[in-house]
């Protein structure tokens, strides 16, 4: 893949059957030849990339900025530097991959997006502008939910919520706000110290801790700070990259939050502890990382940069108990319940064995004391029922 172009932006791509796809943007700036967006095959044991695409999409103008992909993996937005934004269809068949060209007439001439993004249940998609214009559309009729076109300075980051109900955004001027995406009206502004700018945002994905993580540049000190989002109370921060960060990115199951550094580091965090599991120095040496995501299905990140291209990262973090595990775990119980039960069965006192009318009594153990005397309660023993 190195020496075929400048790599822009990248992201995976989820396919029926755990399937992990990835699709780059490239541009071929200093010379005649066309940007191009290609999707690459990934393969899960080796941690790597295949060595050709599997389709290539060039691209008539403008070269590719972002690309944001829809949940089901079956539709692709990619916005330009001509201003314009492409809509491509993913179509896998027995012949091949190919990349079908639809039309997206709503974000055509609208300037350049730095951002793009769908909602997590795909029904939403939003584009900030280097303009500061914010958009949201209901996905697929692209009704216009929202239309701001003084959202912000100009944009640095988007996120959707879990619900997909709220949308986060920052600036270029340090502020952020929270715009509910689902009647198209702005909640709040993030509340900051006057020496602190917000530049990332990123919602917490696990389904239990409503969290908006978002890093913060309080004079030469990098944080990460939390905000509560019931309340949109900031509740802590904490050092984490300890240096300025370019990108942020949270894992599906939201179990990691991971951090590139504008001079090529990256750390993953775990959320639950809030401490560091993996960090790789000089990934991309010298050189701010661009792109950067989690797969969808692996403990592995796909990060990108125009100086080194797009590299695969196996995560060193604690692997995560397969599905087949817990049922192994959960059978395994069982049975020595079972057992268990059993044995207590077999050795336990004359209470548990209480005859079965028209069977014979199971033979009991031989004591040395005698058999005891017959009595109507005898289930209850000589003394009779206790009164509780």
């Amino acid at each position: 893949m190195e020496g075929q172009g400048v790599v822009t932006c990248g992201k995976w791509i989820k396919r029926p059957e755990n399937v992990n796809l990835v699709v780059l943007g490239k541009s071929f700036k200093g010379n005649s030849s066309k940007s191009i967006l290609e999707i690459f095959s990934f393969d899960s044991e080796t941690a790597s990339l295949s060595s050709t695409p599997l389709t290539v999409h060039v691209m008539e103008e403008g070269e590719p900025v972002g690309v944001a992909v829809h949940p089901s993996g079956d539709e692709i937005v990619c916005s330009t530097t001509s201003g314009d934004c492409k809509l491509f269809e993913l179509s896998s068949r027995e012949t091949g991959t190919k990349l079908l060209s639809k039309e997206l007439a709503c974000l055509q001439g609208v300037g350049v997006q730095k951002c793009i993004a769908f909602s997590v249940d795909g029904s939403r998609l939003a584009s900030g502008g280097v303009d500061g214009h914010l958009r949201i559309f209901e996905w697929p009729s692209l009704r216009v939910i929202l239309d701001e076109p003084r959202a912000h300075k100009s944009f640095r980051d988007m996120d959707f919520s879990l619900d997909s109900e709220f949308l986060a955004s920052t600036s270029i001027d340090g502020s952020a706000r929270i715009w509910n995406a689902n009647e198209g009206v702005p909640g709040t502004n993030l509340r900051r110290n006057s020496d602190e700018k917000i530049e990332l945002c990123r919602f917490s994905k696990d389904g239990t801790k409503p969290f908006l993580f978002c890093t913060v540049q309080r004079g030469d000190k990098a944080i990460t700070g939390v905000w509560d989002i019931s309340t949109w109370d900031k509740i802590g921060h904490k050092r984490l990259l300890r240096k300025p960060a370019s990108v942020m990115s949270t894992s599906m199951d939201g179990k990691y939050l991971a951090l590139g550094s504008k001079d090529g580091d990256l750390c993953v965090v775990e959320v639950k502890k809030m401490e560091i599991r993996h960090w790789s120095k000089r990934l991309h040496l010298g050189t701010s990382i661009a792109s950067l995501e989690f797969c969808p299905t692996e403990r592995v990140v796909l990060t990108t940069t125009p100086e080194w291209g797009a590299l695969v990262t196996k995560l060193t973090v604690p692997k995560d108990w397969k599905e087949w595990q817990i049922y192994m775990v959960l059978l395994g119980l069982f049975l020595a319940s079972a057992v268990l039960f059993y044995i207590f069965f077999q050795f336990s006192d004359p209470f548990w064995k209480i005859p079965v009318a028209n069977q014979p009594e199971r033979p009991g153990f031989d004591s040395g004391l005698g058999d005891s005397p017959a009595s109507d309660d005898s289930t209850w023993g000589p003394f009779g029922p206790l009164d509780m």
